[in-house]
């Protein structure tokens, strides 16, 4: 039975409306730094000081804060937006759910603080209305948005070193103190390399077997790893000792192509932390 052509209207209306909500949405940005400001109310100065407050604090207790400015929502809900921009960014670490977003819709004049799973019990909604409220917008109705985003963040850490935490993981010392010694067992192997014509491939071998071990200690960072590069190494120059001198050089390869770099800039990301929707919003 064919539906009659008001009901049939309402739903194509519907649909058209939902579409076109769904299309008027404002963009979630990429997350490539801790504060993203679109709005350019930051200085380049204060960005780099509120990134760098907020690298040290991740470093030390591992959870993760990020701020974002837009100048606009066009309509739309805060916290929904902020549903939105968690989902994406997914701030704080994967299954502990430490993070933490202050999102600031300038020109509409509303701000939210949107708390991971993990930390609702630190930051319950009532005392992140509070921050809100008491902390931040004061400033804001200054016109100090520095100085509100920073007093905000303060008390966020304050609230945040109360919970107890995984600590963070941290890199392996034993990586950092071998770095300087790079030079020497690159300077071994090559070394090793020219000498072979000279002083026979036994001795030589023997040089750059060295450096070859010491390479795979640096980069694997694991002992086990480099004792049995070097020992295999080892056995090499003593079977190469008992057959002989023989033909020529290390022949073709190397290092080949890879190289020690890594890297992807200065780029920084979420650790996988949920969101439910925790937290508070706000307007000045």
């Amino acid at each position: 039975m064919t539906r009659p052509l008001p009901i049939r209207f309402a739903f194509g209306f519907l649909f058209f409306w939902l579409a076109l909500s769904a299309w008027a949405q404002v963009a979630v940005p990429d997350l490539s730094r801790r504060v993203t400001d679109l709005t350019a109310t930051l200085t380049a100065q204060q960005t780099a000081e509120l990134d760098t407050q907020l690298a040290a604090f991740e470093a030390r207790k591992g959870s993760q804060i990020a701020v974002l400015i837009v100048p606009t929502l066009d309509g739309e809900d805060i916290a929904q937006f902020g549903i939105r921009v968690a989902d994406k960014w997914k701030i704080g670490r994967t299954k502990i759910d430490d993070g933490v977003i202050l999102i600031i819709a300038k020109d509409d004049r509303k701000l939210r603080i949107e708390v991971g799973y993990g930390l609702e019990g630190a930051i319950p909604d009532a005392i992140a209305k509070r921050v809100i409220a008491e902390t931040i917008t004061p400033f804001f109705k200054a016109g100090d948005y520095y100085g509100g985003i920073t007093a905000g963040i303060d008390q966020l850490i304050k609230l945040i070193d109360g919970e107890p935490l995984p600590a963070p993981v941290r890199a392996s010392q034993t990586d950092n103190s071998l770095e300087g010694l790079l030079p020497f067992m690159v300077m071994g192997f090559v070394v090793g390399s020219f000498l072979a014509p000279m002083l026979g491939r036994g001795t030589a071998s023997g040089v750059a077997g060295l450096g070859t071990a010491g390479l795979a200690w640096l980069t694997s960072g694991v002992l086990l790893s480099s004792l049995l590069i070097g020992g295999g190494v080892l056995l090499a120059v003593l079977l190469l000792g008992v057959m002989g001198r023989g033909g020529g050089g290390w022949g073709s390869g190397g290092f080949g192509g890879g190289g020690f770099g890594g890297g992807g800039g200065g780029s920084w990301g979420g650790g996988g932390g949920g969101f439910g929707g925790g937290g508070a919003s706000g307007s000045w």
